[in-house]
């Protein structure tokens, strides 16, 4: 099999949050067709324990480990060097020349890069085919940090914006193909980059949908006598915390006045200081990390996902609808997901609108039933081997 170089900013293993679930199946799928060399950042020391599955599936893999707050300080030189920060934050001498000697021992002709930021190992001298994976217009993700900011942080993220976007370009005028997470991802690009308009598409996430089932039985984690709200995610992550917040002080104190049995569950690793002070409040809980999302989620009366920052595709959106639950979302959530089907979803951003609608469905339907609708809509358009398949058409 031919030799292809993957290089990705974070290890794709396990597949337990949105950018490693992607990251994760396009490994497996290039696997099957390709002698694959892996290039990856650790920046969880718990996923070290990892590498041995990693290693199982390429034929060669280097590894950095990366400590955010030290590329943090790493990142201001590009306030010097005229760079999107981002940049120096990934870059490193290991990384570059394990590239150059991989590129240049195995004769490596064809490159996918899965996060903008690792195009940068990759320069003309290679004389190589480079596809980018951009999975989200991340300039366009600091352009909405920044609105939600004031003072220096709101400069520093619009300037990270601004020079972000600038590198996005040049990186998609070099590369064969840009490859983002949905149509509406593509299409923005292609506004910002009009230059490569030709060369912008999009491949939609999957889903599991044997692994997201409704047919498993699973224990409830839950007491029987409450009605769960739902929400899951990594909970160091920004647009994650700003939708917890939001929920718990703009959205729940109404539904908890309506519906006394109402209890909102958090449901994800690492939460920030903000996201645990909301176990202060009443009938809200910080779960933290746990082994198994699915029960949560099976037994949930209803699935939330209030993100009023987002980029992409929300795969908890697409978990829970994979599992026949009927979701309560913002428009920002659903971005990439709704199109002309019907779907079991209410979608509101507005704070008294979405408590009214989760109410009114609470009382409706104590039972919380099955939404086969929502788990056929996910089989139909978030195949996995179907999508994937686009991925290797373009490296032919």
């Amino acid at each position: 099999m031919e030799n292809l170089l993957f290089l990705v900013h974070r290890i794709p293993y396990p597949p337990n949050k949105g950018d490693k679930i992607r990251s994760y199946h396009l490994l497996k799928r290039l696997a099957k067709h390709y002698q694959v060399h892996l290039g990856t950042y650790i920046d969880d020391p718990a996923d070290w324990q990892h590498i041995d599955k990693v290693n199982a599936i390429c034929v060669k893999t280097h590894y950095v480990g990366l400590t955010p707050w030290q590329a943090k300080i790493k990142s201001l030189s590009g306030l010097l060097s005229g760079q999107a920060l981002s940049l120096p934050y990934y870059n490193n001498q290991s990384i570059q020349t394990w590239v150059d000697q991989s590129i240049n021992q195995y004769h490596i002709k064809k490159v996918l890069i899965f996060s903008s930021v690792m195009a940068q190992f990759i320069n003309d001298s290679h004389d190589v085919e480079m596809i980018v994976d951009f999975v989200d217009v991340d300039s366009d993700k600091w352009r909405q940090y920044a609105n939600k900011k004031s003072g220096l942080a709101k400069w520093i993220y619009q300037r990270e914006s601004e020079y972000l976007l600038k590198y996005e370009r040049v990186i998609a005028a070099k590369a064969k193909a840009s490859l983002f997470v949905s149509e509406q991802e593509a299409l923005l690009f292609k506004q910002l980059a009009p230059e490569s308009d030709s060369k912008i598409t999009h491949i939609n996430n999957g889903v599991d949908t044997n692994y997201f089932s409704p047919e498993h039985e699973l224990a409830s984690p839950f007491h029987a006598d409450e009605a769960a709200l739902v929400f899951t995610g990594a909970m160091d992550y920004w647009a994650n915390i700003d939708a917890v917040v939001w929920f718990a002080t703009e959205v729940f104190p109404s539904i908890l006045n309506n519906y006394p049995t109402a209890k909102f569950y958090i449901v994800g690793s690492r939460p920030s200081k903000d996201v645990q002070s909301l176990a202060k409040l009443n009938n809200i809980v910080v779960t933290g990390a746990v082994d198994d999302v699915r029960p949560y989620i099976a037994h949930a009366k209803l699935v939330v996902a209030p993100l009023r920052i987002a980029r992409g595709i929300q795969n908890k959106v697409l978990e829970a609808m994979a599992m026949g639950k009927y979701v309560a979302a913002t428009s920002a959530a659903m971005e990439g997901i709704v199109g002309e089907e019907p779907i079991d979803v209410s979608i509101n951003d507005a704070a008294d609108a979405m408590a009214n609608q989760i109410v009114e469905w609470l009382k409706l339907n104590p039972q919380a039933p099955v939404s086969l609708t929502n788990r056929n809509f996910v089989q139909l358009k978030f195949s996995w081997e179907q999508n994937l398949s686009q991925l290797l058409a373009l490296l032919q």
